[in-house]
This record gives structure tokens, C-alpha cells and sequence, in this order.
């Protein structure tokens, strides 16, 4: 066994024990191997292994593996920043896309993907801290943008993501749980909480993460 699939078990070992302590369900949290930098050997490797989700944050980079492993019925899930001039190309090569966080995005997303099926899974990012050099929607527009989003017929809100300040006190992790919360209450298909990295996957656990994006801690 290669030491990259047992990095990965160890994680699925820490995330059940960690669960299991805080009393938390953990056959609700997801775990996404985050891929970037990360040659198409090593994507066969997981394959072989059984794992079929993957997140990448360079479009360029990540288009060369999806042609490469398109027989092989991957989801790709989109984690980077996103310009309108790669809207066509993420809407038309990946399952996921973590990052919407303006109409302009929703717009054009949704308009890339028309006869496509089946819709695009899209999540809200959230700049929880507001800080400048982050990016997201705030939590003050957040659910103007859902509303938007969810009526677009090509794409499928299933929840909202974040990156919370590492160094933070856990009041922004508990605000994104609220928004979450409540956007469940709202939204019948919301169900996904992308929150947690190598760094925070404990906490955010705590705070109701669904799905944790973990790549330095498999390939380290």
C-alpha cells in the first residue's frame, strides 16, 4: 500500500474517532482529495483505489486530467477563484464548482451549462471575515445571491463553502454554521457545508463541516 492511500485511510481514522468523541455523525462528512499540483500518476494510484472525487483549483491544470481520466466517470469539483472568461470551461468539465460568489458567475455558469445534464452542483463562498484579500460573497449578501442562484435551471445549490481565518477565534466558524443553518431551513437541497483543510478539519467538524478539502495532509 503506497504511503499516499495510507494518508488518506489515516484521515478517514482521524475523522471517524474525532466524530465519534464529539458525538457527530460522521458518515455525513465527505472527504474531498484535494489534487492540484498533483501529476495524473498519482490520480490513476486513487483510481485503482477506488476514490472518484477530486478538487482542483488551476483550471488549466486540472482540464489535462479530466481529458485524461474522462472514461473513468470522475467528479471534478472546482475549488479556485473564478474568472468570467473560465465560466464556459468549468461549466462544461466539472460535477462541482465550490467558489460562485456573484450573479455575474451564477449567470454565466448556468448559461455554459445549458444542454448539459445533469445540472451543475454549485456552492456560495463566503468571505465570513470580510477581509479584502479573501474571496466570497459576505454574509450580509449571501442569501440575496441564493435566491438567485436557485433559480437558475442549469445549476443546483446544494450549500455554501468557506475559509474561515486559521488563527481566528471560533466565532467565524460559528457564524457560518448559522448561515448554513438557516439556509437549510430555507432551501430544500441545501446539505452541503464545504468547510475544513488540513489545517481546521477538527474544528470544522465541530461546526457541522459536511465536506472537509484535504490535500497537504495525503500528499506530505
Amino acid at each position: 500500500m503506497s504511503k499516499i492511500i495510507k494518508n488518506i485511510q489515516n484521515i478517514y481514522e482521524k475523522i471517524s474517532n474525532f466524530s465519534k468523541k464529539n458525538k457527530i455523525k460522521s458518515r455525513k462528512i465527505k472527504l474531498l482529495i484535494v489534487t492540484k499540483n498533483q501529476g495524473t500518476h498519482v490520480i490513476k494510484k486513487m483510481i485503482k483505489n477506488k476514490f472518484v472525487s477530486f478538487g482542483e483549483n488551476y483550471l488549466q491544470e486540472s482540464l489535462k486530467k479530466i481529458k485524461k481520466f474522462k472514461k473513468n466517470k470522475l467528479k471534478w469539483h472546482f475549488l479556485g477563484k473564478i474568472q468570467s472568461n473560465k465560466t464556459k470551461l468549468i461549466a462544461k468539465n466539472f460535477s462541482w464548482c465550490h467558489t460562485i460568489d456573484r450573479k455575474k458567475i451564477a449567470f454565466l455558469l448556468n448559461k455554459h451549462r445549458n444542454n448539459i445534464t445533469p445540472p451543475l452542483n454549485v456552492l456560495i463562498q463566503i468571505n465570513i471575515s470580510n477581509n479584502r484579500n479573501k474571496n466570497g460573497t459576505s454574509k450580509e449578501s449571501c442569501f440575496q445571491l441564493a435566491e438567485y442562484v436557485k433559480n437558475l435551471k442549469n445549476l443546483h445549490l446544494k450549500g455554501i463553502m468557506c475559509l474561515p481565518n486559521l488563527n481566528s477565534k471560533n466565532d467565524e466558524y460559528q457564524k457560518i454554521q448559522n448561515i448554513f443553518q438557516k439556509m437549510k431551513k430555507k432551501y430544500k437541497n441545501i446539505n452541503t457545508l464545504s468547510l475544513g483543510t488540513s489545517q481546521d478539519f477538527k474544528k470544522a467538524i465541530l461546526y457541522g463541516s459536511t465536506l472537509i478539502r484535504i490535500g497537504k495532509k495525503i500528499f506530505s
